[in-house]
């Protein structure tokens, strides 16, 4: 079944503090039209720039995903692009009044519930996918990382931690369908070691962060006189060393909430790949500088196979609509000047026209005879036929009627057709028909390779 983008039916906003720059930002959710994908705009830098979520803006993975578009930056994204996946939302403009997204609780929880209370709404346009069709790996070895994706009908995740530490021990995590993350994964939070955390507040890294934001793993003895200055710090009355070797800042929600947390920073990643997935995702020891990585990686297979995935799906062994003999009906054209061999389908505002070439073509006699080659405007003239079916037939009696070229213009030949090639010609309005004029874009194609484009405008006359 076909899916529709999504978006979300009315604004809505939150506000908190960046974790490392301390500010207060306010994060505005706004609905975008269809084919518009994920932008964000800064309310408080003179430029309108707007930065699309992209792993080619990358900047930074240091603590946090961070991109840049023509000088305007946008920190820690990860929690806002996960939440954005994971209600499959398509089509957003996100505004921020500050450089850096709100910490909030350390997960993508607020975002979900603000966006849900803003109202997820279908669009008219189909979502589309990258679906893999072979293995795409990313090895790390001196970090000990592994990211594969491997071809499957439903985007899935499943993850494995492993930081060789008594206090936080091998994880594992898996998302089976993208309707689990906003109830299993949405609300698991950030974590972070003692002895990390002792040195982003020494250099001044987390000006934004408290014991509310983030599951601290002590992994070392602990003083009182430390624990106290700790509390004194984050500004609460007491913390203490739990026996799981946690603060008791926070409660485990789950177990394994690291390793879920770490698989929600994949879906937040993995949203600059710019596609929604089908594929599962396999990674060991994620970190953020990884996923970017892989997310570039799966980006420069997508950039491969997006001219295929852009190609429509045509059955050559069907019954054609119209075989030859009813083609003769329509159009007034007769061999050796009738190109069009079956029509294939057709529908309001397209249509669909094949052309077997075979050696015994009247052009081949003297069009380069020793090497043949279609003659480029034959191809336009096939195209034009295929389209004058799709005029045609917006008429009672098309046989009292002709269809004469007003205008040809954009016409690329990508490829040669010789003898041997089926072509298929893809025709399609770029308007309704008016005044009997009639405009269209037309692509040939040979197997998956466009051959030649152009667009056309014809006027429908009766004879």
């Amino acid at each position: 079944m076909s899916e529709k983008q999504k978006t979300i039916r009315e604004p809505v906003n939150i506000a908190g503090v960046g974790l490392h720059t301390g500010k207060e930002v306010t994060i505005t959710f706004k609905p975008a039209p269809e084919n518009y994908g994920i932008k964000f705009r800064r309310t408080d830098v003179s430029s309108n720039t707007l930065v699309d979520a992209d792993v080619d803006n990358v900047v930074d993975t240091s603590r946090g995903t961070s991109i840049e578009q023509d000088g305007v930056r946008i920190d820690t994204t990860e929690h806002v692009l996960a939440a954005l996946t994971g209600l499959e939302i398509d089509n957003i403009l996100i505004e921020m009044d500050q450089s850096e997204t709100p910490i909030l609780d350390g997960s993508s929880r607020f975002y979900v519930e603000a966006l849900q209370t803003a109202g997820i709404v279908e669009q008219k346009a189909l979502r589309k996918y990258f679906e893999l069709t072979s293995n795409i790996t990313h090895v790390n070895p001196e970090k000990k990382v592994e990211m594969i994706a491997i071809p499957s009908n439903e985007f899935r995740v499943s993850v494995m931690i492993d930081y060789e530490s008594k206090v936080l021990q091998s994880q594992n995590a898996t998302l089976d369908h993208i309707s689990q993350f906003k109830t299993d994964f949405a609300t698991c939070r950030t974590f972070v070691f003692l002895h990390e955390l002792e040195y982003l507040l020494n250099n001044n890294l987390i000006k934004g962060g408290d014991l509310s934001n983030a599951i601290v793993f002590v992994d070392r003895v602990i003083s009182r006189q430390e624990l106290d200055h700790l509390a004194q710090l984050f500004n609460k009355p007491k913390v203490e060393v739990l026996k799981e070797g946690i603060l008791n800042n926070l409660e485990l929600q789950y177990p394994n909430e690291p390793a879920r947390h770490k698989l929600l920073d994949i879906i937040g990643d993995l949203t600059l790949v710019g596609m929604p997935l089908k594929a599962h995702i396999i990674a060991t020891r994620p970190g953020h500088y990884s996923n970017i990585e892989f997310a570039r990686l799966i980006k420069k297979h997508l950039k491969k196979e997006k001219r295929t995935m852009d190609i429509p799906k045509f059955d050559l062994n069907k019954t054609p609509l119209y075989n030859i003999n009813q083609i003769k009906r329509i159009l007034p054209h007769r061999p050796p000047f009738l190109f069009i061999d079956r029509i294939l389908e057709m529908g309001n505002d397209y249509v669909v026209g094949l052309k077997n070439v075979t050696m015994n073509e009247s052009f081949f006699v003297g069009h380069f005879p020793d090497e043949p080659v279609m003659p480029g405007v034959i191809l336009i003239e096939a195209m034009a036929q295929t389209g004058g079916i799709l005029a045609l037939s917006t008429v009672d009696d098309p046989q009292n009627y002709t269809t004469l070229f007003v205008k040809i213009e954009s016409v690329k030949f990508r490829q040669r057709v010789v003898p041997g090639d089926t072509v298929v010609f893809f025709n399609q309005l770029n308007g309704p028909i008016r005044r009997g004029l009639i405009s269209m874009k037309g692509l040939a194609y040979v197997g998956n390779k466009v051959v030649m484009e152009a667009e056309m405008m014809a006027q429908i006359q009766r004879k």
